[in-house]
């Protein structure tokens, strides 16, 4: 297991994951979280070190492209290079996606069809990601986990989180399987959700001009997953 950094010594964890550590850390007065990406002693180290300083590059390249394009992400503070982390701000007062959709259908499981509330999450949700394709950032990793809700009383603003596995790409085709990655988990984590779903795609639709040749791609990804299943 991998020790944590001297650096790191007054940051709380909270979070360990296969690829990565999260922290809370308190950064100059502000509110922060710290991703580390530690060492794999599984892995050759040159080839470790390659790909951990190529995968830290371009996730604080994606976030800083995200917020030229005015797409709500955390703000980058501080890359540290030696221990491979990245600083980020920590989005205070805010619950996930997945949370939010889980409490309310908890709530009220027989009412989510006419629930106006998750209708206009959808919609923001699409909206996001419509801006996120826009700039050629294909996420890699969608989930309702991987997204953030601010004020959801008030005005809900929806923020998009760990950015380790995106690329640019303005390929149809990776756009797609984004879009189907993130169907997957939608699906399989929130069940008689498709209504949902299908909210998120429309106002993806609406919002991003060339969304009908990546919808054409999702269709062909999906075809090509049936097709997986029952040739099993």
């Amino acid at each position: 297991m991998a020790t944590k950094p001297a650096e790191l010594a007054d940051a709380e964890l909270i979070q360990q994951g296969a690829e990565a550590r999260v922290y809370q850390y308190d950064f100059y007065g502000r509110p922060c979280i710290i991703k580390e990406r530690f060492k794999k002693t599984y892995r050759h180290p040159l080839l470790e070190e390659r790909l951990t300083q190529k995968r830290t590059s371009q996730e604080v390249k994606s976030l800083l492209r995200c917020k030229k394009a005015g797409i709500t992400v955390p703000a980058v503070y501080f890359v540290d290079n030696i221990s491979n982390s990245i600083y980020l701000e920590n989005v205070e007062h805010a619950t996930t996606v997945r949370e939010f959709i889980q409490n309310r259908h908890h709530a009220a499981p027989d009412s989510c069809k006419d629930d106006q509330d998750l209708s206009d999450i959808a919609v923001k949700v699409g909206a996001i990601l419509a801006k996120l394709h826009a700039v050629d950032i294909v996420h890699g990793d969608l989930t309702t986990s991987n997204m953030l809700l601010k004020s959801p009383d008030r005005g809900p603003v929806v923020y998009l989180i760990d950015f380790g596995l995106s690329q640019v790409s303005h390929l149809a085709e990776d756009k797609g399987v984004d879009l189907y990655v993130l169907e997957k988990a939608f699906l399989s984590t929130h069940p008689n959700t498709e209504h949902i779903f299908e909210q998120v795609l429309a106002s993806y639709g609406k919002n991003y001009k060339k969304s009908a040749e990546v919808l054409k791609k999702l269709e062909e990804v999906r075809l090509r997953g049936r097709k997986r299943v029952m040739v099993g």
